[in-house]
């Protein structure tokens, strides 16, 4: 069997997978998605292709010789995306870890780099495919070489041209030349498109005899233009025409397939926080070949079961003593509100771990759980004892509900170990292991298995869930003693014990209190919502005058661009987009993309929320208890899940109505809304000492309007509309780089006067361009972007030049310092809040956080003292140069709240 040879068209995959995959950052805000995509391509190409050789082939940097026979060539490419950019060099990195040759050629572009090496290739007998989606790559097929479209999964040979152009490899180049490719701005022959270069070749095989016998075409303008761009058709020729003669001395050797750099890639993977990728790195360094292996700790571990009364009497003594020790639960379930605790498991010293079984398979010794609790009971609840875990809201949580309330939380791992990596993907008790420890917990999977074969946790034989869950306890005091020297070596500890800590307890109770949803009230908006989008089906139809399936993009494509020949906005790799931007540019030349984008809306809210909510609803409290997450957002804010609250929709009317469904506990109550008026905004005036926006604020007037009246340089009375709606989109956009083109695509407005606006407001405001040319130039310096509260992120990629246009890695700096900032406001909003209902024995109960708002429920009798408690501690829980301003709101559910004014 003859060897293999892929060769891959680098460029071209790495754009590919550019524009495929969503923006990713790494740990420190490097775009990513690049690096990652391309990497995880090669390496299930290699598994799955099991070639015998691989190379990469690159193109020059600087401008090569197809330039100097036509100066245009490639005119029409735009500059690498600003984000691409700073992935290519590693890109390069990761190539030369997988231990797999670039080769390029100074003046030529990696398509004759890879002629070269298919035809000599090819030529010794190897099977060559070609990784490419460029299609002049196609002149190189013959019967050992093919293309493969490694998105499709499809290979490309003489018989697949043939039916697809209708020309064999050798007319590719001349077919080319006659049709011109608009990507590389190879110009052609005006009106000969692939129909009739294909029947030129036909009858007159090469371009020499199509030019030879141009009096013979048939119409006047194809003769006239063949005779006329004749001298054009051969340049293209020549543009077209892949080098295959490059002087290459290619030891075919070193492109065997061989094992990666694996120590230099697992290091490189875990900086960049490509888990998976990672993986498969540690398995190859570990020599096992697998992932799953489980390493013994790093120093002796012991445990002990205690499943007598008198071990446990000891225990307890013991437990007694400690001021500070680790608690981890096993449970029956990962919903914390309706798990059992299946046993306890307790560390207070590295290496030595106890494990309470209060549950088990039948026939094994356990304790009582009552007991258990009872006992456990005034010794969890000491204000003096400091109590550890990682993740430790899940058993505050299960305790709670239990029927025990943790006063004292000591270190949470988890937590910590996001203060230090805030771009981190896991910060799993897992995860913290490896990184930490270079030790790999006992898989949850070995005990209860996977599938519909799964355990309960209560099934698993106690020795085995003494060993799984003491481990468990061990490992989150190890990392809680590690964690908590790094933050105070990085001066991170006092965000850590003053804000993050006691966030904690305030996010369980928030859990635990959860809040009333109407069902009736949900199912009422269902029906009516699926009655709209029953008539809304049908209006669809019939502006097509067929029926199709509105949720296939395939059909919905063929629907607008083919059927109602509406212009095509924007492209993907698959065909014509028809994303939301689309359908709005779209909307206005005709009334189906309305319809569609009005079911897409309606589907979603119906499927998501309506339908979705209900089954979310605890059935023992007939209250939705949201999930609220610490270690998700890198800026530091608080994000919501099971259900996301933060995203219900709210621009629309359909999507604003579904809070009416979110009710106070009982008749005699009232939702309170309490929001930080434009605190973003505020915090960019607190930060830049802009004298024109502290002053705005100070004054208290329409920030919008101020900063309209001052760029477009008129009174504040005479600000219109339209004027305040480009100063509103600007005030939120231009501080994270927004480009004059963004600006103008989401104003509709023309280009140049978007570009005339940015320059107006940086000229207007020039103490906001100062300090944010000052943080890129600190967090270029620092390698961080840091918070008023010293919360901070890793930056890589900041320019050493200043442009308004920014990158991703600018783009995050800034957003760290300012929607960070802003979330630090909120968190300690929170605790000097909940700190004061604690103290005064308020009634108020505080429910939700939704990014800048607080929910309460609050009984009618006490809701004015909680407004004024809730307003107070949030305008002063941090001092800024420019005053906080609270929107207050009242009312009997989430939608129908009224805005209460100060006093």
């Amino acid at each position: 069997m003859s060897d293999t040879l892929y060769i891959i068209d680098t460029f071209s995959l790495v754009f590919q997978v550019f524009h495929g995959i969503p923006p990713m950052t790494g740990p420190a805000g490097q775009p990513t998605n690049a690096a990652f995509g391309f990497t995880r391509d090669l390496r299930r190409l290699i598994a799955e292709k099991q070639p015998t050789h691989l190379m990469c082939a690159m193109d020059s940097s600087g401008p090569g010789t197809r330039h100097e026979i036509y100066p245009e060539y490639k005119a029409n490419r735009t500059e690498m995306p600003e984000d691409l950019k700073p992935q290519i060099p590693l890109i390069k990195e990761i190539i030369k870890g997988l231990n797999i040759p670039c080769i390029e050629v100074a003046g030529w572009e990696a398509d004759d780099v890879f002629a070269t090496v298919a035809k000599q290739a090819s030529d010794r007998g190897f099977e060559v495919r070609i990784v490419t989606s460029d299609k002049d790559a196609r002149q190189l097929l013959n019967s050992r070489t093919q293309l493969y479209n490694i998105r499709k999964g499809t290979y490309l040979d003489v018989a697949a041209l043939a039916e697809d152009w209708k020309i064999r490899p050798d007319q590719v180049v001349d077919f080319q030349a006659l049709v011109g490719d608009s990507v590389d701005n190879i110009p052609g022959v005006p009106l000969v498109g692939p129909k009739k270069a294909q029947a030129l070749l036909e009858k007159y095989e090469t371009l020499d005899e199509v030019l030879k016998h141009a009096d013979e075409a048939p119409g006047k303008k194809l003769r006239e233009n063949l005779v006329t761009y004749a001298d054009q058709a051969l340049i293209s020729r020549k543009l077209a025409k892949l080098n295959t003669e490059l002087p290459l001395e290619i030891d075919w050797e070193s492109f065997r397939i061989s094992e990666p750099d694996a120590p230099t890639l697992l290091k490189l993977f875990t900086d960049l926080n490509f888990r998976s990728l990672s993986s498969e790195m540690k398995a190859l360094v570990d020599g096992s070949g697998s992932s799953d292996k489980n390493e013994a700790p790093t120093e002796e571990f012991s445990w002990t079961t205690i499943d007598t009364e008198k071990a446990f009497e000891e225990f307890v003594s013991d437990l007694k003593n400690q001021a500070e020790y680790c608690l981890d639960l096993e449970t029956t379930g990962l919903n914390p509100l309706q798990a059992d605790i299946v046993g306890w498991a307790f560390c207070w010293k590295v290496g030595v771990g106890y494990y309470l079984p209060v549950q088990g398979p039948p026939g094994q010794p356990t304790l009582d759980a009552d007991h258990v609790l009872e006992t456990l009971k005034p010794i969890l609840e000491d204000a003096e004892k400091l109590i550890s875990n990682q993740n430790i809201k899940y058993d505050m949580l299960v305790l709670r509900n239990a029927g025990v309330k943790l006063p004292a939380v000591g270190f949470d791992p988890m937590v910590g170990s996001y203060l230090l990596n805030a771009g981190s993907r896991s910060y799993s008790l897992d995860a913290l292991s490896e990184q930490y420890l270079n030790h790999r917990p006992i898989p949850i999977s070995e005990l209860i298995g996977k599938g519909k074969q799964q355990k309960k946790m209560f099934e698993v034989d106690i020795d085995k869930a003494a060993e799984y869950a003491a481990e468990d306890a061990d490992l989150a005091w190890r990392l809680s003693q590690i964690i908590s020297d790094e933050l105070r070596q990085e001066n991170l500890w006092d965000l850590y014990w003053d804000l993050e800590r006691p966030l904690i307890p305030i996010l369980a109770e928030m859990e635990f209190a959860g809040i009333r949803v109407d069902t009736d009230e949900l199912g009422s908006q269902s029906k009516t919502i699926g009655t709209r989008l029953v008539s809304l089906v049908e209006e669809i139809y019939e502006l097509a005058e067929h029926e199709f399936n509105i949720d296939s993009p395939l059909q919905l494509r063929k629907v607008l661009f083919d059927e109602l020949n509406l212009p095509v906005m924007k492209k993907t790799k698959t065909g014509p987009s028809t994303d939301q931007s689309v359908l709005e540019k779209l909307a206005p030349l005709h009334p189906l993309p309305e319809k569609i984008m009005e079911h897409r809306l309606l589907s979603k809210l119906k499927n998501t929320y309506l339908d979705a909510l209900p089954g979310m609803v605890n059935e023992d409290t007939g209250r939705i208890h949201a999930s609220f997450n610490q270690v998700v957002a890198a800026t530091g804010r608080l994000s919501s899940s099971n259900p996301n609250l933060q995203n219900i929709p709210i621009r629309t009317e359909a999507g604003r109505s579904i809070r009416r469904a979110f009710i106070p506990k009982e008749q005699g109550w009232s939702l309170v809304c309490a929001d930080y008026s434009q605190v973003e905004l505020r915090m960019l005036a607190h930060f830049s000492g802009d004298a024109a926006l502290q002053e705005a604020f100070s004054a208290g007037v329409d920030i919008h309007a101020a900063v309209a009246a001052e760029v477009f340089g008129v009174e504040p009375e005479s600000v219109d509309k339209d004027m305040r709606r480009i100063a509103k989109a600007v005030n939120f956009g231009i501080i994270y780089g927004q480009s004059s083109f963004g600006l103008s695509a989401a104003l509709g407005i023309s280009q140049g006067e978007a570009a005339q606006f940015i320059e107006n407001y940086f000229e207007k405001y020039a103490g906001v361009t100062q300090f944010l040319d000052e943080v890129l130039i600190t967090c270029q310096q620092s390698g961080f972007a840091t918070t008023i509260l010293g919360r901070r992120r890793a930056i890589q990629g900041i320019r050493s030049f200043s442009s308004t246009q920014r990158n991703m890695p600018e783009r995050t700096a800034i957003n760290t310092v300012i929607q960070g900032s802003a979330a630090d406001l909120i968190k300690q909003a929170m605790i000097n809040v909940q700190n004061r209902i604690e103290r005064e024995d308020h009634p108020g109960t505080m429910l939700l956080q939704i990014h800048d708002e607080l929910v309460f429920e609050v009984p009618d009798e006490s809701q004015d003292s909680l407004i004024q408690l809730v307003r107070e501690e949030m305008e002063q829980a941090l001092e800024l140069k420019v005053p906080l301003l609270v929107d207050v709101s009242a009312g009997k559910n989430w939608l129908e709240v009224e805005q209460v004014e100060q006093a």
